[in-house]
């Protein structure tokens, strides 16, 4: 987990910096409803890049353990009580 995290802190960081440069170009402007909405979205990709991504998801895994891998069995198919053969006979066309 550690070694997966390290691999991507700096792509998911790269990305957020980009978003909030992006963002906070809004701010120039001179609608205040553009510029609540470009300071909202900087500050959700901050707080989600921070500490979602950084701090509460490794955090969950290292919590969870084995369970973060586990993946239910499948099911078996449902068999149909005629053939596929038997439905397309009694069909005229």
């Amino acid at each position: 987990m550690a070694r997966g995290l390290a691999r991507t802190a700096k792509v998911i960081t790269a990305a957020a910096a980009i978003m909030i440069a992006v963002f906070t170009t809004s701010l120039l402007g001179p609608d205040v409803a553009v510029k609540q909405g470009g300071l909202g979205m900087a500050v959700a990709v901050l707080i989600d890049a921070t500490i979602v991504r950084m701090v509460f998801v490794p955090a969950v895994m290292e919590l969870c353990g084995k369970a973060n891998w586990w993946m239910p069995g499948r099911r078996a198919p449902k068999t149909a009580s005629e053939s596929p053969a038997e439905v397309d006979e009694g069909v005229k066309v």
